[in-house]
């Protein structure tokens, strides 16, 4: 029977080499010579931590960050910047969480989403991806045209289709 399986990976290599050109051009902005900025790729809680001298800074610092992610070809719904920039002395810290894996209510979404459909697939959770899986390789490919066009606020990639 066919199936494939809904995913959100990232690949940690393009979002390290994403922040070291980030740090090179954080050397060569003029407008950031004295505010202390930094940008640190924290690989085990897979986060970033932003730090800078004052909040306009800081939001440069953000603009950067999405710049040079999708000039690395990542998808920028994978950071979450719904956190508030913290004041922790005389610098402003921001922590911003990138997101893998697909959660319970973005993956009963996209369930949600495959049954308004009408196509006779069946569609369950596993852990952290959806699988899909059909009698018909024609309805699997109009499921995934489908769910491509839509956006459910995080990245999402398919594979492990087997036929």
């Amino acid at each position: 029977m066919p199936s494939f399986d809904i995913v959100n990976k990232i690949d940690l290599q393009k979002i390290d080499n994403a922040v070291n050109t980030a740090k090179k051009e954080l050397q060569n902005r003029y407008d950031l010579k004295d505010e202390l900025c930094d940008i640190e790729l924290d690989k085990k809680s897979k986060s970033l931590k932003l730090e800078a001298k004052q909040e306009m800074a800081l939001q440069t610092l953000i603009d950067i960050i999405l710049g040079k992610f999708s000039k690395q070809g990542l998808d920028v719904r994978c950071l979450d910047l719904t956190k508030q920039a913290n004041p922790s002395g005389r610098i402003v810290l921001q922590v911003v969480n990138i997101k893998e894996g697909l959660d319970k209510e973005v993956a009963k979404k996209i369930i949600a989403f495959i049954k308004t459909m009408g196509s006779k697939v069946q569609a369950a959770i596993n852990d952290d991806q959806v699988r899909v899986t059909g009698k018909k390789i024609d309805d699997l490919q109009e499921i995934i045209a489908e769910l491509r066009m839509q956006d459910f606020e995080v990245p999402l990639q398919f594979e492990n289709f087997r036929s």
